[in-house]
């Protein structure tokens, strides 16, 4: 373990071996560090934080600060970051609400490029990339394998589904499907991630069949809803699609994003 003699570490922070803490940080109250967690300089974790091994931080972030949310009032409230995460300078984490989960998650192998930002009670999945400034709204969720691009933006509730892309300086005001591709102020989908799909391996075929579906739910004839139920009944051995047609299904806060019409 290796601390800087100008750092503040709280009594209660319970730190692990191999944690290095950099000059001017401060570690407050009930943060837990895993094995291997590296804190660069003038980093603040607030309270109440849980950071997974191999983890690093760099300088100017503030993890585990209060909910930026009117109705709180000091309650116990906690932040839970997985492992081997790196998050850039000036990201901010915030804990949750306690008229949530009270709790903001976020998973492991992920990428936060400089000044991203996680509301209160955010659920963010692993594999997941935020580029320069992506930001959440509190409650949102984001699941595995996402890129939010750069000046990015989620509405607070809203949703982006595992392995979607959003492109740069979109306002994302409708949640994107899984494996979805949208951008735009307000954002709207244009297809299917089909750079993200060929990078997991998926061969002309899976793609060429996900598509199928894709055109026969959002550009197909008829009630949405009826295409929605033919399509999990035609395409019942993809699982990709059953989990769009679930996601969309889903009763949330938010509509889902939709492609222009004509």
């Amino acid at each position: 373990m290796a601390i800087h003699p100008t750092a503040q570490v709280d009594a209660s922070a319970r730190l692990a071996d191999g944690v290095d803490i950099g000059p001017w940080s401060i570690i407050g109250p009930n943060v837990v560090l895993a094995e291997g967690v590296r804190v660069a300089s003038h980093v603040v974790i607030q309270q109440d934080t849980a950071i997974g091994a191999g983890t690093t931080i760099h300088p100017f972030c503030v993890m585990g600060g209060d909910p930026q949310h009117g109705g709180y009032k000091g309650e116990p409230v906690a932040l839970e970051i997985g492992e081997n995460n790196t998050i850039r300078e000036h990201a901010t984490f915030n804990r949750g609400t306690p008229g949530d989960r009270k709790l903001t998650t976020i998973g492991s192998n992920n990428l936060f490029m400089t000044g991203a930002h996680v509301g209160h009670d955010c659920i963010v999945g692993s594999n997941v990339t935020f580029a320069n400034n992506a930001t959440l709204g509190g409650h949102a969720r984001v699941g595995d394998k996402v890129f939010l691009g750069g000046l990015a933006a989620v509405h607070q509730f809203g949703r982006v589904g595992q392995g979607a892309i959003v492109g740069g300086l979109s306002a994302v005001t409708r949640d994107v499907i899984p494996y979805g591709s949208a951008w735009g102020n307000h954002v709207r989908l244009h297809g299917l991630n089909l750079i993200g799909l060929k990078r997991k391996g998926y061969g002309k075929d899976a793609i060429r069949r996900l598509l199928a579906a894709y055109r026969d739910i959002f550009e197909g004839e008829g009630l949405f809803s009826e295409r929605l139920t033919e399509a999990a009944a035609t395409y019942a051995d993809l699982p990709e699609i059953q989990e769009i047609v679930a996601f969309i299904r889903e009763d949330t806060r938010r509509p889902v994003a939709l492609p222009e019409r004509g």
